[in-house]
């Protein structure tokens, strides 16, 4: 008798209470519940990446959640509705066309003043800083030198002098004796030589007297020009010479003072045009920022030649400078009026943007959306710039809140002291809420759009929804 033994019983004990091992089960259960927790997450990435890329649901700083007032937006409608703009119309302006350039100031005249004599310099009747007057005295030289410079060559003109007075007597009488023939002619001759003679060193004795004259007036140092002193240089008591190369002081003349700037080689022939017509061109010194005006001056000239290394031409404009405000080496920024253009369509600069097919603005239709509108732009002047072409008078440009706009995106123009974000009035209270987030409770729909019916809608109004102040659609 055969018996059949399995030979594929488990090598477990198997549990007749329990059934089969329940630990085969738990890595299962597991791994299933972490591909349910990673789709959910992929879901939940994606609706928020599809939600980001659609520009008439971008959330607005402040709005409500689903409240049923129009005050607190609709279920689902107050949360994303048009975008709050700013607008502006263009209009007609005279345009002044600017060069802008970099410049540093230099003063007028710089003259270093250095003796003229040597000697040891005595006294100085300036203080520094001070401005002075030209001729006005600065320093003085010990002059006893000098005086006595001076009683020498006059002494010499004095001798010489009366050997001249004695030599023409003598000529005198020599030409009396020749009339007699008393004496030869020679020694006639010769004493008319010896007179022109002393007469020749009575000349230099004269020179050599208004020398020392001018070596005494040397040593006096006056100012040569009127201007600004600077420190100074050399301290009383020290020996100074007419060689010294850093001189006692410097004098730099501030009114008027002139500034150096420069501008493209490209509007060079503008300005050139201008100067040829004998016209004065106005120039502005700003400061480092830009951020303040320091003075106004006029163009005097220009170099005549162009920096090849920088393709730059230099320009010179002078300052009368009362006020002070220019300071040699100081850094300023110039602009350089050049033209005027009148009734050009000017818009603000803030509305222009620039894209890959050049410049262009958001223009605001009758059914509150904004169009692309390809630009021709002009002169800019600071906060607004001049449309030569694609704009026409009447049109709505956006100023603010282009960041979120794209093309026929729908907009709401914002009211006149309404931040960007709905405020800036006290604004309607849910009853469910306290939300205030809106200029008129919920926000006024745009000029030539439906508002939406509900409760709330009037500005101030209560709505029901939990949170006032959501833009309605």
């Amino acid at each position: 008798m055969t018996t059949n033994t399995s030979t594929n019983l488990s090598s477990e004990p198997v549990n007749p209470a329990l059934g089969p091992n329940p630990h085969h089960e738990k890595p299962k259960k597991r791994g299933l519940i972490w591909v349910f927790v990673l789709v959910v997450i992929a879901g939940v990435a994606g609706y928020a990446v599809w939600r980001a890329s659609q520009p008439g649901l971008i959330a607005t700083p402040g709005a409500g959640g689903g409240g049923r007032g129009g005050g607190g937006g609709g279920r689902g409608r107050g949360a994303f509705g048009p975008t709050p703009v700013t607008v502006a119309k263009p209009h007609k302006a005279n345009v002044p066309v600017y060069l802008n350039g970099l410049g540093n100031v230099t003063a007028f005249y710089t003259v270093t003043v250095r003796s003229r004599v040597d000697g040891q310099l005595m006294s100085i009747a300036f203080k520094e800083g001070e401005t002075v007057k030209q001729g006005q005295l600065l320093a003085e030289i010990d002059p006893r030198p000098f005086e006595v410079q001076l009683q020498q060559a006059q002494g010499t003109l004095a001798r010489d002098t009366a050997t001249l007075t004695n030599a023409k007597l003598d000529l005198e009488r020599y030409t009396q004796l020749l009339a007699q023939d008393a004496i030869p002619k020679q020694q006639l001759d010769t004493q008319r030589a010896t007179v022109s003679q002393l007469e020749g060193n009575i000349k230099t004795d004269e020179a050599n007297v208004n020398n020392a004259r001018l070596q005494l007036t040397y040593a006096k140092v006056t100012a040569p020009i009127s201007g600004t002193i600077g420190l100074r240089l050399v301290d009383p008591g020290n020996i100074v010479r007419a060689s010294d190369q850093g001189g006692l002081l410097v004098i730099t003349q501030l009114q008027p003072i002139s500034t150096l700037f420069t501008i493209p080689e490209d509007a060079l022939p503008q300005v050139m045009a201008r100067i040829r017509k004998g016209i004065r061109l106005t120039v502005d010194a700003f400061n480092r920022d830009n951020s303040k005006k320091l003075a106004s001056g006029y163009l005097l000239t220009m170099d005549n030649q162009i920096d090849a290394s920088t393709g730059t031409s230099k320009l010179k404009a002078v300052f009368e400078n009362k006020d002070s405000a220019l300071f040699p080496n100081q850094f300023v920024n110039i602009r350089l009026l050049v033209d005027t253009e009148n009734d050009q369509i000017v818009v603000p600069t803030p509305a222009v943007q620039r894209g890959q097919q050049g410049a262009f603005v958001y223009i605001v239709n009758e059914e509150s959306k904004v169009q692309i509108r390809q630009i021709e732009q002009g002169a800019v002047d600071g906060e607004t710039t001049v449309i030569k072409k694609g704009i026409e008078m009447g049109e709505q440009v956006v100023v603010d809140g282009i960041d979120r706009l794209q093309n026929g995106s729908t907009v709401r123009v914002r009211k006149p002291g309404e931040d960007q974000f709905g405020g800036g009035a006290p604004g309607g209270r849910g009853r469910g809420g306290r939300g205030r987030a809106g200029a008129n409770g919920g926000a006024a729909p745009a000029a030539g759009a439906e508002a939406p019916a509900g409760e709330g809608a009037a500005p101030g109004g209560r709505g029901r929804g939990r949170r006032g102040g959501g833009p309605t659609q």
